[in-house]
């Protein structure tokens, strides 16, 4: 007799023996047990995981001696034709080369034929999703009112592609991929019936290898004995197929952790000179970190992973080196990389540039940390200025409402009004319109509340300006110049948000309106008296009292040109602001424009 592969000399034989798809096997044995056996049967599952055995198996069970039955004889003569493919009555069809619709007439046409010795006539299609629309449309009818003694059982590993009309006439199941811990104790097994020795760390390195397909391991440990003979070793596994060793791998992994970026390429260059598989390493440079992330996660729970010892004892010294958030960055990195690295020109270059990002993603701070901090430094310096304290009414004039329209951009003019705490409703049921100097109150301190609950919506805000708030509907307006921003907060969750703060304001039942509408500051203003000027910016909210004591309206009003200048500080007094600076020093930035 010719050499048989380990593949096929050791195919399971009855349900038992098929490993690690007891959900489908369980499921057949108690259908035949209990009499309910459909007519038709779809096997799904990746490559090499037991589709077709599965349909041979349950074919024997079904035209045994006596049958059907879970428990047959293996030296039935029935059961030896299924198993070495010679039965007349079970036909085995490549779906690939038989996919047309003359092939499908044909069996049409041969199975209303009784069967010549056994009690069903089985066809078992394999990569079914091969056949034509034409060819599934010419099944339909056979399919689903089949005569009594014909049973179908397609195998697919592609059941996407396969016509609803076909899957909902067939019971389906699902084969998974086979677990790496399975995979090495049958190949345990095998090796022990050839007479092979193994190391466990070979074992390991076939199982990860094979991707969760059982024939892989067995096709991999077969060539294997043919190159090493009685004794295999993991150096042998990792030369022939081109992995890399675990040791290899967790010490990578370590360098990334630890930011050592000298240790991290010279081990890259290292296995990229002996010839490993780049693409394999960064799967399972992925996949390693994954199961770091899951050990955090779910606080060293060894249950939810299929690791071996080492991998255990590495999880436990390296899950303190990198928190939740720079393992999903570092993931991140690791992922896009294996995306391209199938079109990429120097994958040795694509590999080093990965991990030299996920070295520095792995202590990178998200904008949303930066937002935060940056919104506690604008807290802190608004808080200062808030608590500075106020003269008694009676020694402050009421300034005039031009120049609390040309200091509205100070940062201390919020101190100036005395916005109410709540805002009490009429008899008539709306509440009374809030006046523009109680309005500017009114937005600094909404947009102090929105910041600390969103630092987004709050930066995008202030652009904006209040327009009015009349019959409890606050119009909110964008100048022409930041009218972008207006796509980008007029949304439901933004409207929600201001609501919600505006009720904590003591507005309740507040709407919310966006427009495109000209900033205060732009607006031509009437001439004002110059005392209405701050020179120095006032932080009491006191307006300076013209000097000699004479009246407002006796000075000329300055250019209009020259207001700005008058209330804004210049460009230098800009770049020297404490949190300007803390700002480009987080961020790592240059100002390129400042504008007025």
């Amino acid at each position: 007799m010719s050499y048989q592969v380990i593949a096929r000399k050791y195919r399971p034989q009855r349900f038992r023996d098929v490993v690690g798809q007891e959900h489908v096997t369980q499921t057949l044995s108690h259908a035949i047990e209990q009499k309910r056996i459909a007519h038709a049967y779809l096997f799904c599952g990746p490559r090499g995981t037991g589709k077709t055995t599965i349909a041979r198996i349950f074919a024997k069970c079904l035209n045994c001696e006596g049958g059907p039955k879970v428990e047959f004889d293996e030296k039935d003569p029935r059961c030896q034709e299924i198993a070495e493919g010679r039965s007349l009555d079970v036909l085995e069809i490549d779906g690939a080369s038989n996919n047309g619709v003359e092939q499908v007439r044909e069996l049409r046409e041969t199975c209303k034929y009784a069967p010549a010795s056994s009690k069903f006539k089985i066809y078992i299609i394999d990569e079914v999703h091969m056949l034509t629309t034409a060819a599934f449309n010419a099944l339909l009818k056979t399919l689903e009112e089949p005569p009594e003694h014909v049973k179908f059982m397609f195998a697919t590993t592609d059941p996407e592609k396969v016509l609803p009309t076909i899957l909902s006439r067939c019971q389906r199941f699902d084969l998974r991929r086979i677990p790496a811990a399975l995979i090495a104790k049958h190949l345990t097994h095998i090796a022990g019936l050839e007479k092979v020795k193994i190391d466990p760390a070979a074992l390991y390195a076939i199982a990860r290898g094979a991707e969760g397909a059982m024939r892989d391991g067995e096709s991999a440990l077969d060539q294997l004995i043919s190159f090493c003979g009685e004794k295999i070793e993991e150096a042998d596994v990792l030369s022939m197929f081109g992995l890399t060793a675990q040791g290899q791998l967790l010490d990578l992994a370590r360098a990334v952790l630890t930011g050592e970026v000298e240790k991290a390429l010279r081990q890259l260059n290292d296995l990229a000179n002996r010839g490993k598989d780049l693409g394999r390493l960064l799967s399972d440079l992925l996949n390693y970190f994954r199961n770091l992330l899951i050990f955090q996660v779910s606080r060293g729970d060894l249950t939810m992973l299929e690791i071996s010892e080492t991998e255990a004892t590495a999880l436990k010294e390296q899950s303190s080196m990198a928190g939740a958030e720079g393992l999903t960055r570092i993931m991140e990195v690791l992922a896009e990389a294996e995306m391209r690295i199938r079109d990429a020109a120097s994958k040795k270059i694509l590999v080093e540039v990965a991990v030299l990002k996920a070295i520095e993603a792995r202590s990178a701070v998200s904008i949303d940390t930066l937002l935060k901090q940056l919104q506690g430094l604008r807290g802190g310096t608004v808080s200062e200025a808030s608590h500075a304290p106020a003269p008694a009414p009676a020694a402050s004039p009421k300034p005039s409402r031009a120049a609390a329209a040309r200091v509205s951009d100070a940062p201390v003019q919020h101190n100036t009004v005395a916005a109410p705490a709540a805002v009490h409703e009429a008899p008539g049921g709306n509440p009374p319109p809030v006046a523009a100097d109680d309005l500017a109150g009114l937005w600094t301190r909404l947009l102090d509340a929105v910041g600390r609950a969103s630092p987004f919506t709050r930066t995008y805000l202030h652009d904006a300006h209040p327009v009015s708030f009349l019959k409890s509907v606050l119009t909110i307006g964008f100048d022409p110049e930041f009218e972008d921003n207006l796509g980008l907060v007029d949304n439901a969750r933004n409207h929600t948000l201001l609501q919600t703060k505006l009720t904590e304001l003591g507005h309740r039942n507040a709407q919310i309106k966006f427009i495109k509408a000209e900033a205060p500051a732009k607006r031509i203003t009437p001439p004002a008296e110059p005392a209405a000027l701050p020179e120095p910016a006032p932080t009491s909210g006191v307006a300076p009292k013209p000097a000699n004591g004479s009246k407002a309206a006796a000075a000329p009003a300055p250019p209009a040109k020259e207001k700005p200048a008058a209330v804004l500080s210049n460009q230098d007094d800009f770049k020297n602001d404490p949190l300007i600076r803390k700002a480009l020093e987080i961020f790592k930035g240059q100002i390129v424009e400042v504008r007025s």
